[in-house]
């Protein structure tokens, strides 16, 4: 089977999402600072990449993100934040 580019570049995403999530499990798990400043560095640099491709995406139209949400709704995901009753 080929893959396309469109299913390249969303498995792409796909596996750098996978490794942000990693990142943010070990950095506040590790107690040397060299390391920990190494995984930030990387987690950056990730980031940095993540951002690249997802442009890349928008600009072929694989990506098209959901509509922006209301101030309502941004208010009331605020306020669950701020409650006790979580």
């Amino acid at each position: 089977m080929q893959m396309n580019e469109k299913t390249m570049v969303a498995d792409t995403l796909t596996g750098i999402n996978g490794e942000l999530i990693r990142y943010a499990e070990m950095i506040p798990q590790t107690e040397n600072k060299e390391l920990k400043n190494t995984l930030k560095q990387f987690r950056s640099a990730c980031e940095q990449s993540q951002e690249e491709l997802y442009q890349i995406a928008r600009e072929k139209s694989y990506y098209v993100p959901a509509a922006k949400a209301t101030q309502e709704e941004v208010q009331h995901v605020k306020s669950l934040f701020t409650s006790s009753t979580i």
